[in-house]
């Protein structure tokens, strides 16, 4: 379910019970608890607003990434008979281009609209984006597991909504190499671009053995047939554990980078996206996102864990901070310091002391919350 359905659903819910709770509260109590019930992770969604009181009149002022968010907060505001002025703004609304699609290799998403900022997620080329905002040179965007964060503007192309529908209509193709190379052409081989696994272009035509190709922004060249696939038919397979495994046993020995998810560097979930992904599906960004979907085996019962199971790891207090992917006889691959073997089995020689928290199984809950393949989600397709 998307998130704007799970609004909808919810407003009813809410507008049915929860709003006559507010009788007796004020504007800032409001607001928090509709934070609560429809913002409560930062990461995915958008409300940063506050409220100021001036002789019995509140000033309502921020902005919010749904307009039922942002309905929602108005009706509990008339529910408490509160006297207010609307200054709340929806973003997604407020874009001439409100889409994009990145167009390098690899982009760099970060917390803030600044270089210096920690790097949040990346994003690699041909993933679709929602324009949320510009702060200067910088655009605040929503990936497709509706992680938000900053990127650079020069990162990527903006289109306008038929611009982007005519994207998600037209013949595709994806990487399915770990790396290779966009190239002049077949006889000339000066880079136009990197690529890297998952990278989506558009087909422009064929010559022997070469497929012409282009990036988001226009610039064209050639790629073996062989390193690329119809995006549609690539969408359409099945889940395929081995397949997970093999690119997951790519990465083998590459480095830890915080917030990184392409095949050139990752974190500990990035490296289970990147997996899982090259299978056409997409996971929640964060360890402890991932950790609430699929489903869910205790950690104890370890021996029941089947090859592509999701393992996560933590505090003693059962904070989730670190992920891997089960592999078998209690042996998981995962990134941490660099991309390696480990084991959920006491009795293993590289088993690890940190808490071993609990297992999600990704298999056969495609479709529940924060598991979706890429031909099932509308912004590809």
């Amino acid at each position: 379910m998307n998130r704007t359905i799970r609004l909808i659903s919810s407003s009813l819910f809410l507008s049915a019970g929860i709003f006559s709770a507010f009788a007796q509260a004020n504007a800032t109590d409001i607001l928090s608890e509709i934070k609560k019930e429809f913002a409560p992770d930062s990461r995915t969604a958008i409300f940063e607003v506050n409220a100021t009181e001036n002789n019995g009149k509140w000033t309502i002022k921020g902005k919010v990434d749904n307009n039922i968010l942002k309905h929602n907060l108005l009706a509990g505001l008339d529910a408490a008979k509160v006297n207010y002025i609307d200054s709340v703004s929806v973003l997604e609304y407020t874009q001439e281009k409100p889409w994009a699609i990145v167009k390098l290799s690899i982009a760099s998403l970060r917390t803030a609209g600044k270089h210096a900022a920690e790097m949040a997620t990346q994003a690699i080329m041909g993933t679709p984006v929602k324009i949320l905002e510009y702060s200067g040179e910088w655009v605040r965007v929503q990936t497709p597991d509706q992680y938000i964060s900053y990127v650079p503007g020069n990162s990527l192309h903006k289109v306008t909504q038929t611009e982007f529908d005519s994207w998600r209509k037209a013949k595709r193709y994806i990487v399915t190499v770990y790396q290779t190379q966009l190239i002049e052409s077949p006889e000339n081989e000066l880079t136009v671009s990197d690529l890297v696994l998952g990278n989506i272009l558009e087909y422009k035509g064929e010559s022997g053995d070469y497929i012409k190709l282009s990036t988001p922004d226009g610039r064209e060249g050639f790629v073996k047939k062989s390193e690329v696939k119809e995006f549609s038919s690539w969408a359409d397979q099945e889940f395929n554990a081995e397949l997970i495994k093999k690119v997951a046993f790519r990465m083998m020995g590459s480095g830890y980078l915080w917030g990184g998810t392409s095949t050139k560097v990752t974190d500990c979930s990035g490296l289970a996206k990147v997996s899982y992904f090259a299978n056409g599906i997409i996971l929640q960004r964060d360890a402890s996102q991932q950790a609430l979907t699929g489903e869910i085996i205790a950690a104890e019962d370890w021996k029941k864990a089947q090859l592509g199971d999701l393992v996560f790891f933590g505090s003693k207090s059962g904070k989730v901070t670190h992920v891997g992917i089960y592999l078998q006889d209690g042996e998981y691959i995962h990134c941490s310091g660099r991309v390696k073997l480990n084991s959920v089995d006491p009795e293993a020689e590289s088993y690890l002391t940190t808490p071993f928290l609990s297992i999600s199984r990704i298999n056969g809950m495609i479709g529940t919350k924060g598991i979706t393949t890429v031909k099932d989600h509308i912004w590809y397709f």
